[in-house]
């Protein structure tokens, strides 16, 4: 398959500086948050010194909070050990024009110790080259996609942030799941992000309106995991830039209102050997007929997802998200093409699929896939078989076992499991038990909006 439009080999990046269409290359990572940081380069410069050695930026990027604060506590980095510097190495492969910025490429790098020249182990791409190595090693590749919900504001970024991101203006002002009237007004926006996408690699299947007032849905082209979540990220990185430049603001918190649906990341995945897709077989399990890995990776998934779910959910507001009755999952179940559980089997034959509803459009890609495949693969391993096939409205189901409640609750879940240790490694799983303590620490001293309205007066 030919690689997408926007993709650039070093080749071509060079004649695009010799013609000065390119001047700028962005080295880009993301952090424990999904957040893309890194650093703009000149492009001849690139060329000359970076492309082949790399570059370099803090440790302590990888033990910030959200606020860019170091967080003590971390054995990685800290102050004790001076917040050094790890070691960015340029993905040429991931290389591709930012066609929403002017005269820009943009590459993606794998963080690496700068004197062992190992990877950083507690880096999140890092974490997903581990468990796609994991799977190689039995015979395996995973092809996915995430499909990424959001809402749009007719505030600009500084505007809510001036108005403490209170009494925004929603972009629509009614219900739009698939309503085209309504999509129209909202055109300016997602029909230029779609555009964009499209020229810089990232092929676009589709737009939606979605079922909240102002919130939508854009998909992105399925592809091998790691390309995947590269697509993902960059294509978030994207659409808030896109929107910061038409002064609207685009969110993807999991749940932005109280009153209102939240915003979901569905991840979709199937299993691949070198004879092609591993999930169709002749075995029936419910509806559908599945190969032993089907249902064996559908019962590792399944078996480890309350261990995991931190990685799907990974903030305090995530957990507001999980109501009944409103499009995203409360109980761990599967069905065939049913929306109301959280395993949902689409497809048949070739086409045969997991979609995993639980994580939200907060999640951290490279963290969500690499907790995927290693679950998965556990499952096969061990021969996991899945619980059975569930059939009607998952909400009604009380005797389900539910998806954790709080972010506290899953991070319990998460330290306790000697299988997560094991799977990535106990440094790396102190690593990530610390980095959601501190963030649920940091909400618990918080003093809320919440608190103020309803004790200020009152008490």
């Amino acid at each position: 398959m030919a690689d997408p439009i926007g993709m650039l080999t070093i080749e071509e990046l060079a004649v695009a500086v010799g013609a000065d269409t390119i001047d700028t290359v962005i080295v880009a990572f993301t952090d424990h948050q999904g957040q893309l940081l890194g650093k703009r380069i000149d492009a001849s410069f690139f060329l000359d010194e970076v492309a082949e050695e790399g570059s370099h930026s803090c440790d302590y990027l990888l033990t910030t909070d959200m606020e860019m604060e170091p967080v003590p506590g971390y054995a990685y980095a800290n102050w004790e050990l001076g917040y050094g510097d790890f070691h960015l190495v340029p993905d040429l492969s991931t290389m591709r024009i930012a066609d929403w910025l002017p005269g820009t490429a943009i590459v993606l790098t794998d963080l690496q110790d700068p004197n062992s020249h190992e990877p950083v182990a507690v880096a999140p791409r890092s974490m997903l080259r581990r468990q796609i190595e994991r799977a190689a090693e039995a015979g395996y590749t995973a092809k996915t996609a995430s499909e990424l919900e959001y809402f749009l504001f007719e505030d600009s970024y500084r505007e809510a942030s001036e108005r403490s991101y209170a009494g925004l203006t929603p972009i629509g002002w009614y219900s739009e799941d698939y309503h085209l009237f309504q999509g129209t007004r909202e055109e300016f926006f997602n029909r230029a992000a779609r555009r964009a996408l499209s020229r810089s690699g990232i092929p676009v299947e589709t737009s939606k309106g979605e079922t909240g007032v102002g919130q939508h849905e854009l998909n992105i082209r399925y592809a091998g995991i790691l390309e995947m979540a590269d697509r993902h990220a960059l294509m978030k990185q994207c659409m808030k830039e896109i929107a910061d430049d038409l002064g609207i603001s685009i969110t993807f918190m999991a749940k932005p209102h109280d009153d209102d649906s939240g915003s979901s990341c569905h991840i979709h995945l199937s299993l691949w050997s070198d004879d092609g897709p591993v999930f169709p077989g002749d075995h029936p399990v419910g509806p559908v007929f599945g190969s032993d890995e089907f249902r064996w990776f559908l019962g590792g998934w399944m078996a480890h997802v309350e261990e995991l779910t931190a990685f799907y959910a990974p903030t305090v507001n995530s957990y507001k998200r999980f109501v009944d009755a409103s499009w995203a999952p409360t109980r761990i179940a599967w069905s065939y093409d049913n929306r109301t559980a959280g395993f949902r089997i689409v497809g048949s034959g070739p086409s045969l699929r997991i979609e995993n509803r639980i994580p939200g459009s907060d999640a951290n890609p490279y963290l969500v896939y690499a907790a995927t495949l290693a679950a998965g693969l556990d499952g096969i391993a061990n021969r996991i078989e899945p619980s059975e096939i569930f059939t009607g409205d998952v909400y009604a189901a009380k005797d389900l076992p539910s998806v954790p409640e709080t972010l506290r609750d899953a991070t319990d879940r998460f330290a306790e499991s000697e299988w997560a240790r094991e799977a990535f490694g106990a440094a790396v799983h102190d690593h990530y038990v610390h980095f959601f303590r501190s963030e649920q620490q940091a909400y618990d001293s918080a003093v809320t909006d919440w608190e103020r309205r309803r004790y200020f007066e009152r008490i």
